[in-house]
């Protein structure tokens, strides 16, 4: 762990980048001059309730998988120091460094906007991805139980839904989860980032363990419900080498499937990874951005549909060869996931019935 006594231990960026969206922005370099009592404010996490007009999001990008996201919270209190969902917090006005950890935004009327659009006679069962920004089962969901009672709303009406977090409270929601599995309604994928738990803590400061997320699979599988594992992001001369051991552990366990993304810093996320891996890993902190650029045409960003999730040249290449022979050797049958979308139709004119 990193002994600077400015470090903020508990969160994964280091520094506020000043939102773009105000007018006005502050002179200082990060954090780097705070005394005890603002630093411990940093350390805080302060849930603000928001009551949003809708909840379901269409994904207009080709590359993402489902066609349709939903995400009960804004801001994330996992602290994933690389997390492409960082950018969307300075919408709501907020940093996407320490506040976007810091700050999270609480959609408790979620599940009531669920059922108000599922059940209306236009809507048609396509999976809804939960979340697509960021984690549906993030520390927040221990008091709020948004997610819980969105798979409740989900179940009611038979609705497909594909959940992705790194989050052992999903075990809580079993008994949910294993009806839906049963009827093909369920997919979920299990983020692995790394397996060892120095680095995670370093990546991702308020997650669980990786040992922890292993065993999830297990109980997960051992329920009869399909797990995928991704793999992501991966990061060049940081987690890399981690490819045969996360698939081999992975299935083990029981997972049916591996995915991956190579790493990329649109927007304040360059500027928050930059710093944060110079004060943790300076002695390979260039070579680690240089070849993050050669995945992405010599920048640390990428947002070209098609290549941005891979990367592209010798690098991501390398990556990509290995991914495929873990997957050959550990997941050689590999299908992809089929939903079930007849049982909606039903359910839902039962339900209208009742009025």
């Amino acid at each position: 762990m990193n002994n600077n006594p400015n470090y903020i231990k508990g969160r994964g960026a280091q520094i506020n980048p000043p939102n773009p969206f105000s007018d006005s922005h502050l002179s200082h370099n990060g954090l780097h001059w705070y005394d005890e009592e603002e630093m411990q404010q940093h350390k805080t996490t302060e849930y603000l309730e928001t009551h949003p007009k809708s909840i379901i999001n269409k994904v207009d990008s080709p590359d993402i998988g489902m066609s349709y996201s939903m995400n009960p919270y804004q801001g994330c209190e996992h602290g994933c120091v690389y997390c492409y969902a960082r950018n969307t917090h300075t919408f709501w006005g907020y940093s996407a460094g320490v506040e976007f950890e810091q700050k999270i935004l609480i959609k408790k009327n979620a599940p009531v906007l669920l059922e108000q659009k599922i059940s209306q006679k236009s809507w048609h069962p396509h999976p809804i991805m939960l979340s697509g920004n960021t984690d549906c089962y993030q520390p927040a969901e221990r008091k709020y139980q948004i997610t819980r009672k969105i798979l409740e709303v989900l179940w009611k009406y038979r609705h497909p839904v594909g959940i992705i977090t790194k989050s052992a409270l999903i075990l809580r929601d079993l008994d949910v989860l294993q009806k839906m599995a049963k009827n093909n309604l369920v997919h979920v994928s299990i983020s692995i980032t790394t397996l060892d738990d120095k680095l995670r803590q370093l990546l991702e400061p308020r997650t669980c363990s990786a040992h922890k997320r292993i065993e999830v699979v297990r109980i997960l599988s051992q329920r009869g419900i399909p797990v995928n594992i991704m793999f992501a992001p991966v990061i060049p001369s940081i987690n890399d080498r981690e490819v045969f051991d996360i698939a081999q552990e992975s299935s083990s366990a029981g997972a049916k499937s591996m995915g991956y993304t190579m790493i990329r810093l649109n927007g304040d996320i360059g500027e928050i990874f930059k710093d944060w891996i110079y004060k943790n890993f300076a002695d390979k902190a260039q070579r680690v951005l240089h070849q993050i650029e050669s995945c992405h045409g010599g920048k640390v960003n990428d947002s070209r549909f098609g290549i941005r999730m891979k990367g592209e040249g010798n690098v991501a290449h390398i990556i990509r060869q290995q991914i495929d022979h873990a997957k050959r050797k550990f997941f050689p049958e590999n299908k992809p996931f089929i939903y079930n979308k007849h049982l909606y139709y039903q359910y839902r004119d039962r339900q209208l019935s009742l009025f």
